[in-house]
């Protein structure tokens, strides 16, 4: 019985790797990962069936939410594998070339984009900064409203208490625009770049509040250490009802800024 046709699945791009510093990592499918080196760079790469991501199958599998966060896991996790030894760069999600000799093609055709962006990011990894507002937590904290007449009509009651709620969220929302402020000036110092990304749906995350600032940093080794010092004093004076979170050091997905050329192309010269 003949082999199913096979494509070369690039999770990054790095410089050459000592031998065996890939190991035992595995990529998509439990496929394992092993480098394709071209004048100085290495593509990181698994053969995968090309018939799980030719267009079509593609296209449905994209579709899949099990696959997808499958795949999106296996890709991540051979990044991060890499980052935490070498300058990475990485591709995203999906990025198939036909065979091994069109991925050495795209490194020479693109070496100067992925050296500029090595360069870039050597010695330096990303973190994530998130801002929460919680405008029931913030009334819980701070002082009770004054208690209503006695006298009070309950129309009159209903609309008091709509005005102190939109009072207090008003205020949860202006105390939580300051804290991202200063959150960005004070951290931004520390940084050697900055990202904005869209707020994250919190419910999604399974975490309270609303997430009203998402922020990744690039940050130098050196810096580091003043920069998480820094986060932590402003995530003990977060004011109530409102906090910061701080994650990483990760693989510096938010700088890479590279696409390179004719990804996703098991069907021909398809981008």
């Amino acid at each position: 019985m003949s082999q199913p046709e096979q494509a070369s699945y690039v999770y990054a791009v790095t410089r050459p790797l000592p031998s065996g510093e890939l190991g035992k990592v595995r990529g998509v499918g439990r496929h394992p990962v092993h480098p394709v080196e071209e004048d100085g760079l290495v593509a990181v790469v698994s053969t995968v069936p090309l018939n799980e991501f030719d267009e079509d199958a593609l296209r449905a599998n994209l579709e899949d939410l099990r696959w997808l966060e499958e795949t999106a896991r296996a890709h991540h996790s051979v990044v991060e594998a890499l980052a935490n030894t070498a300058t990475t760069v990485p591709l995203r999600l999906a990025t198939v070339y036909r065979n091994e000799d069109r991925v050495r093609e795209v490194l020479r055709q693109d070496h100067a984009m992925f050296d500029a962006v090595l360069r870039r990011l050597s010695g330096r990894t990303e973190y994530s900064v998130k801002v929460y507002a919680d405008p029931a937590e913030r009334a819980a904290a701070v002082e009770a409203p004054p208690q209503p007449d006695p006298g009070e009509s309950p129309g009159k009651a209903y609309l008091r208490r709509r005005r102190e709620q939109r009072e207090r969220q008003d205020d949860t929302w202006r105390v939580a625009a300051d804290l991202c402020e200063s959150t960005d000036a004070a951290l931004t110092a520390w940084a050697r770049a900055r990202a904005q990304h869209r707020p994250q749906d919190s419910s999604l995350a399974g975490v309270p509040g609303e997430n009203v600032m998402n922020l990744a940093y690039l940050v130098a080794a050196e810096d580091v250490e003043p920069f998480l010092t820094e986060a932590r004093r402003l995530q003990d004076r977060a004011p109530a009802g409102t906090r910061v979170e701080v994650s990483g050091p990760w693989a510096p997905y938010s700088f890479a800024s590279a696409e390179p050329s004719g990804s996703r192309e098991p069907d021909g010269d398809r981008v």
